[in-house]
């Protein structure tokens, strides 16, 4: 089932299929590939977007895995990195292997493909609406809180950059609460912030695609009526594969 996200300025536009995952956690010692997989998309789809938590504990070598695997997908790939990938510290090497192997990273930057917008953050935590955290207190509260707000304003520098009249925004961590919506809700804090949203809100946006809660819901809306979708493998989509597809 592909999900049909209607944009009333795209008429008589090409409309662009997207296949959207995240949460691969690729290891080192994976016994499955996802050469596979890759090879559907690209016959299903026009472009690949992930979401985030590519590798399992950001080494370099799971990296070149996952590049290799990459060999199997004919379509551009559009991308943002997730928290799992920054683990061992090696998070520059790890971005040049993705971008070697023509993953399109983006960290607050914005690309056009086929006249849709690419736009991409990893984002950060916070919690949402009135218990989103604030910026008070001990000063590693107010680094957290400053991590996120600048996160926000990344995107929305990103958002300022875009052209086409249909845009898909990438993030790992979610923008509203509904699509974290199953974890265990100690957990929500840590899964994503409505700054997020906050700014999304500010621009015209077809969609916005994330990852990180692998155990949350697949659709919701931002305040705003921005549709959002979780798409961390291991949630279940209309697709029926681990993977959803968009129409823009």
């Amino acid at each position: 089932m592909v999900d049909d996200i209607k944009d009333s300025t795209a008429d008589g536009v090409r409309t662009l299929r997207i296949a959207a995952m995240g949460d691969l956690h690729v290891s080192e010692d994976a016994q499955a590939s996802y050469r596979d997989l890759f090879s559907e998309i690209s016959r299903e789809a026009d472009v690949l977007v992930l979401t985030g938590d590519l590798t399992n504990l950001g080494k370099p070598r799971e990296a070149e895995l996952l590049a290799e695997d990459l060999r199997n997908c004919s379509i551009p790939v559009v991308g943002v990195l997730g928290n799992h990938d920054y683990e061992s510290g090696a998070v520059e090497d790890v971005t040049n292997i993705l971008r070697q192997a023509e993953v399109r990273l983006l960290d607050g930057q914005a690309i056009e493909i086929e006249q849709v917008g690419f736009v991409g953050v990893k984002g950060f935590v916070g919690g949402f609406g009135a218990r989103m955290l604030g910026s008070f207190g001990e000063p590693a509260i107010k680094a957290m809180v400053a991590e996120s707000v600048n996160e926000a304003m990344q995107l929305e520098n990103a958002m300022r950059q875009v052209r086409a009249k249909r845009t898909l925004v990438i993030l790992h961590y979610a923008p509203i609460a509904d699509t974290v919506a199953g974890e265990p809700l100690e957990i929500f804090p840590f899964l994503g912030s409505s700054r997020l949203a906050e700014t999304i809100d500010r621009f015209k946006v077809s969609a916005v695609v994330h990852g990180h809660a692998h155990r949350g819901s697949y659709e919701g809306r931002t305040p705003g009526g921005a549709k959002v979708y979780n798409v961390a493998m291991h949630v279940d989509k209309p697709s029926g594969r681990p993977y959803a597809l968009l129409e823009i």
